[in-house]
């Protein structure tokens, strides 16, 4: 979906549209006074007092009428410069533009109004030609917002709205954010019990729900199971550490501003952990090592806490506690190399499973003037850059460059995904760290008998369990694969008293997989739409066919077919569904 305030003339359209959306509350409410009405992502919004008017739907075709009216008229928009202090007289009566021109700079401030017929408003601009330009809009919500967004203040009224070129574009656009609403995991998570939020737990701070608790156990068994077979070895480490922890990685001095707040607990200072390195810096050097161990593969299905602004979490997109899929991998100088692309190979491999085709590759380096962000070593970035490039195109990957991506502690891969709703996002990443090793003072003894340092690869293949499923539902709109589906089997009976013992003793026949049976007293048209609506793979239903014949009837999510099969061919048909992850 385009980003409209990222677009040039897209974003000067809908700044001239807010003025026009302004322009039409001030002819049918002549008391209307008018805060700010800024460009968005999707769009643009005015915050308006209407005193005691309470915007409602009825409202919203009135207004658009009035803007039409205003767009035809064809009035051009004119700018002109002017001094505070006739800014401040042309404003007196409007508090909130008086609040804006007081804070402007008397003598380095341009302050510049818009007019355009009868209306004016305080504005930097640019602004379209004419408002005739303007007639492929839609006001597409309203809400109440504070003033200033303090909730000390007035509450005003806030109408958003969005304008195109074409009646084609702006179609289009409505259908993407009807697509996008659909798709929006925080409503499908509620829908399919996934998961909730409580302000008695905090912001950011998700409940997964028994049936999300069954979709994340699978997640975890399914890469768990993969990297058994690559040789990991998984570990349980705190949720909290020392600051002194933190102080030694470098992580106090550089992610400071993103970890929770210390707690004093007797003589230690604690810190919940935003991140696992640390704690399996300290689980390999537990142990001597030698050359002949190397490489070792810690992983961890880890919980870890970073604070977000309260205005940035969103469901399990964005979240203060969420669970990592985190491993470190300590290798050997000469075994970068065949273990970065084993991380890659997993990686292509897990998105296959899941079907994920719309990713690139980013190659994330430092910014070398951001002495702050980054540990300073120049040295060790350019060996570690360098070794990375080396690597990835041994690999033959196509990549871009970010500058200012990269971890404090090295550069990365990161793989970026578009997905079906919102902004490309990271999802999987992998990392080469020559840093750490040294500062937890980690080795393993050579064939020469002499210490090496190890280094390490931090790799995380889902990102975390949250933001995968986040993604996962959005993707799918929640009708998820049968593997993962948490109920993968309704069975509902036509009619109880005749059919109900046959689906209890098929539900028994049925315990290895995740099955339900709708027993209530329901029609069947209405259960058949209670499974389609819980997007439940696979309804069975039994009449009294089935179980004259010992057969079992059954429907695809999404189909009105009805498939008849015995109960051993049903059994192989999901069998094989689980087993090919289709």
């Amino acid at each position: 979906m385009i980003n409209i305030k990222e677009d040039e003339h897209l974003s000067r359209l809908n700044h001239s549209c807010a003025h026009l959306l302004a322009q039409a509350v001030k002819h049918l409410y002549p008391n209307a006074k008018f805060w700010v009405g800024p460009v968005i992502e999707d769009g643009f919004y005015y915050d308006i007092d209407l005193g005691d008017k309470v915007i409602t739907e009825e409202d919203i075709p009135l207004i658009e009428k009035e803007m039409k009216k205003i767009a035809k008229d064809g009035k051009r928009i004119i700018r002109k410069e002017i001094s505070k202090s006739e800014a401040l007289e042309m404003f007196k009566d409007d508090p909130y533009k008086l609040d804006l021109i007081d804070r402007m700079d008397e003598e380095n401030t341009v302050i510049s109004c818009y007019t355009q017929g009868d209306f004016t408003d305080l504005c930097r601009g640019p602004h379209v030609e004419s408002v005739k330009e303007l007639k492929h809009f839609k006001l597409t919500k309203f809400s109440g917002a504070y003033f200033k967004g303090d909730a000390n203040n007035k509450m005003l009224q806030r109408i958003y709205g969005v304008c195109f070129d074409t009646e084609e574009d702006l179609n289009n656009y409505l259908q993407e954010l009807e697509d996008a609403k659909a798709r929006d995991h925080r409503k499908i998570g509620k829908d399919l019990d996934i998961f909730m939020n409580h302000d008695l737990v905090g912001k950011g701070m998700p409940l997964w729900l028994p049936n999300g608790a069954i979709l994340r156990k699978e997640l975890e068994n399914y890469i768990y199971k993969k990297e058994q077979k690559l040789g990991y070895k998984h570990v349980y480490t705190p949720c909290v550490g020392t600051v002194d922890l933190y102080k030694t990685s470098g992580h106090w001095d550089h992610y400071k501003e993103n970890m929770f707040p210390k707690m004093q607990v007797d003589d230690e200072e604690f810190v919940l952990r935003p991140m696992n390195c640390p704690h399996h810096m300290l689980v390999y050097g537990n142990t001597i090592h030698s050359y002949r161990d190397l490489p070792i593969r810690i992983g961890e299905f880890a919980t870890d806490f970073r604070y977000e602004a309260s205005g940035a979490v969103k469901g399990l997109e964005r979240v203060r506690c969420m669970c990592q899929n985190d491993a470190h991998l300590f290798v050997r100088p000469d075994q970068i190399g065949e273990e970065f692309k084993k991380v890659v190979e997993l990686i292509l491999d897990m998105y296959k499973d899941f079907n994920i085709k719309n990713y690139s590759f980013r190659l994330s380096l430092r910014d070398k003037n951001d002495k702050e962000k980054y540990f300073d070593d120049d040295e060790m970035w350019d060996e570690a850059e360098n070794k990375l490039r080396s690597v990835l195109n041994d690999l033959g990957l196509k990549y871009y460059e970010g500058v200012g991506e990269a971890a404090f502690y090295g550069p990365k891969l990161d793989v970026q995904i578009k997905p079906a709703v919102g902004p490309e996002v990271t999802l999987s990443t992998c990392q080469l760290d020559f840093l750490l090793p040294r500062r937890f003072d980690l080795s393993y003894i050579d064939s020469d008998g002499s210490k090496k340092i190890p280094v390490v690869i931090h790799r995380a293949i889902y990102g975390t369990f949250d933001r995968f499923t986040a993604f996962l539902l959005e993707e799918t709109k929640g009708n998820l694969p049968l593997w993962l589906s948490p109920v993968q089997i309704n069975i509902i009976p036509v009619n109880n008293e005749y059919h109900l013992e046959y689906c209890q003793n098929l539900m028994s026949e049925l315990e290895n997989y995740r099955v339900e049976l709708d027993a209530s007293e329901e029609k069947l048209s209405y259960k058949m739409r209670e499974s389609s609506v819980r997007k439940i793979p696979v309804t069975v239903i039994i009449g009294q066919k089935e179980v004259d014949n010992n057969t079992i009837s059954y429907r695809l999510l999404g189909s009105s077919d009805t498939i008849t099969v015995t109960k051993a061919e049903f059994i192989k048909y999901i069998e094989d569904r689980i087993e090919s992850k289709n």
